[in-house]
């Protein structure tokens, strides 16, 4: 993530300026800080693909939920709208969702979320995204009613667990994550 010079705009002028930039992307702090997202090196790339692929294979198995992209931006109830590498929802909670709430930023936080620490490119300069934004996204989910969050952090080796109402667990790679009772019999090796 790169941050240009900071702006701050509504939920309104968020949305706007997304319909109208279609090829950019954008995340929306909960402050209303508009954060920029530079687009990420192909090693970071692959791994996100790894990873949202490993998800889709068991949820098709168990088919309990919605799997989505980086693409896809969920509006939080603090009032952020942000973007996980790899996010799912289960389907009870995501078909209570209207049409059209699920056609634009869905009102609705994901049950579960992995973001990536990877390499952004941004002004001509190859650098990992800033871990301490992404740990403020992730305070931001589970604020919002995440109930199990990975940060996977390759640079320094290590993962970061977000679980609801409880303290941050951090595991040295390699290890094999579980999706315990969010995502039942889901097993990753980082």
């Amino acid at each position: 993530m790169v941050q240009s010079s900071i702006r701050y705009v509504t939920q309104e002028e968020f949305e706007q300026l997304c319909s109208e930039h279609s090829g950019r992307m954008w995340e929306r702090t909960a402050q209303g800080e508009l954060v920029e997202m530079a687009p990420v090196g192909g090693e970071g790339s692959n791994q996100e693909a790894d990873l949202i692929g490993d998800l889709i294979i068991w949820n098709r198995c168990t088919q309990m939920g919605k799997v989505f992209s980086s693409q896809g931006a969920f509006k939080l109830p603090f009032g952020s709208t942000r973007a996980a590498d790899v996010a799912w929802v289960r389907n009870e909670r995501w078909e209570a969702l209207t049409p059209e709430q699920r056609m634009g930023f869905p009102p609705i936080c994901p049950d579960f979320v992995i973001e990536l620490r990877s390499q952004s490119m941004a002004n001509g300069m190859v650098r990992p995204q800033s871990l301490s934004e992404l740990r403020t996204k992730m305070t931001e989910y589970l604020a919002s009613g995440l109930r199990l969050g990975w940060l996977i952090n390759p640079y320094d080796r290590q993962v970061e667990i977000y679980r609801a109402g409880q303290a941050v667990q951090v595991v040295a790679m390699p290890a094999v994550l579980s999706g315990e009772t969010v995502l039942p019999g889901f097993e990753l090796s980082v």
